[in-house]
């Protein structure tokens, strides 16, 4: 199975394809990208690593990620959708995750909003109900985001001994 293209009233999300590698890679060296997600910039190769498993857990699950694009250009402006890592994380998460990462020029325009909320419709429709987002503390905009779109009951946790809040929606 491939992500099935999705569309908003402002976005495209699609499938990820190995033409996407140098757009995603620059989004992940940049400092508003990373510094929230991990705090250090990903190499190339574990950004290719990353759009692979994307297209791995459409295969394996039936769900994953998507491209956002603007539909107008088809210039990538971010990734999201739903994962399947499986973290080393404290405490372990048991339902699938949620996650949305967008490049800075279209941060604060309320795309990561209008994405998430046509991914957890996607979600519901194919009967995925439950699940969680990962957040690090200081990131206010993505716990006011995630929050909006029905995540609440935080729970502390670790990950690569960087301290967390793990929400739940469903």
């Amino acid at each position: 199975m491939t992500a099935p293209t999705l569309t908003t009233e402002r976005l495209t999300l699609r499938s990820h394809h190995p033409d996407d590698l140098d757009a995603l890679a620059a989004m992940w060296a940049d400092p508003a990208v990373y510094g929230m997600i991990g705090g250090k910039p990903r190499a190339r190769e574990d950004v290719w690593i990353r759009l692979l498993r994307s297209v791995g857990c459409w295969t394996v699950f039936g769900y994953g990620a998507w491209v956002v694009c603007d539909p107008a250009t088809g210039q990538v402006l971010g990734d999201m959708g739903l994962l399947e890592s499986r973290r080393a994380i404290v405490p372990e998460l048991t339902v699938p995750e949620v996650g949305w990462t967008l490049v800075p020029a279209a941060q604060g325009k309320g795309y990561a909003g209008e994405a998430m909320r046509a991914v957890l419709d996607w979600a519901e429709a194919q009967g995925i109900g439950r699940t969680c987002c990962i957040i690090d503390p200081g990131n206010s905009a993505s716990i006011r985001l995630a929050e909006k779109l029905g995540y609440g009951a935080p729970v502390e946790g670790v990950y690569h001994e960087r301290p967390i809040r793990i929400f739940h929606r469903g």
